[in-house]
């Protein structure tokens, strides 16, 4: 299977780098093909802009946006390693979505409604937070942002949610909670993929 990995954390000694080492590594173990894109790695502009809009209604796709399509159109996969800050993904990938999952390219509008243009292709998320995940959990956030990136992003495209994976107390947690976590995350993907 053809993997695509968009990870989006700033710090190349985060507990998020760990997670994406460690899914490279298993899936690598079993023979995967693995394209990693590294959003502050390669200073990924998140701002769409009027340009970007006008250049693909003419069918003139800009070259950043036309990479990462090629990357997301080849793969059977796409996982997302993200943290979540302030109920939310980093903004550099929230503008990732908006410029690349673009109208035409992720999605359309048809005569039966939503056409979602990326059926097919199957959806990984894992995310990291401070808050104890028995927290979120009551709150009803695990479950919000679980339905705004899985409903909100994947479905809305055709993409099928195979499992979203949050830990929870990230910062807080100790080295054998930790290493739990990334056995859960090599565990997770070895009986996926």
């Amino acid at each position: 299977m053809k993997h695509l990995i968009v990870y989006a954390h700033p710090n190349p000694d985060s507990f998020n780098h760990a997670i994406l080492e460690t899914m490279v590594r298993a899936l690598k173990q079993k023979g995967h093909e693995i394209t990693v894109r590294d959003l502050y790695g390669l200073n990924f502009s998140p701002v769409l802009k009027p340009q970007d809009t006008a250049a693909m209604k003419a069918g003139q796709t800009p070259q950043d946006i036309k990479i990462e399509q090629d990357y997301i159109a080849q793969a059977d996969v796409i996982t997302f390693i993200y943290p979540i800050w302030w109920t939310g993904m980093p903004a550099i990938l929230k503008g990732y979505v908006d410029r690349v999952f673009a109208y035409g390219f992720a999605y359309a509008y048809g005569a039966q409604g939503i056409d979602k243009l990326l059926t097919g292709k199957k959806g990984f998320i894992i995310n990291t937070h401070g808050t104890p995940k028995d927290i979120y959990d009551q709150i009803g956030m695990t479950a919000g942002l679980k339905v705004t990136s899985d409903t909100g992003i994947l479905e809305f495209t055709g993409i099928e949610p195979v499992d979203h994976l949050l830990f929870g107390s990230v910062p807080s947690a100790g080295e054998a909670a930790l290493k739990d976590m990334l056995k859960q995350v090599e565990d997770k993907v070895s009986s996926l993929f």
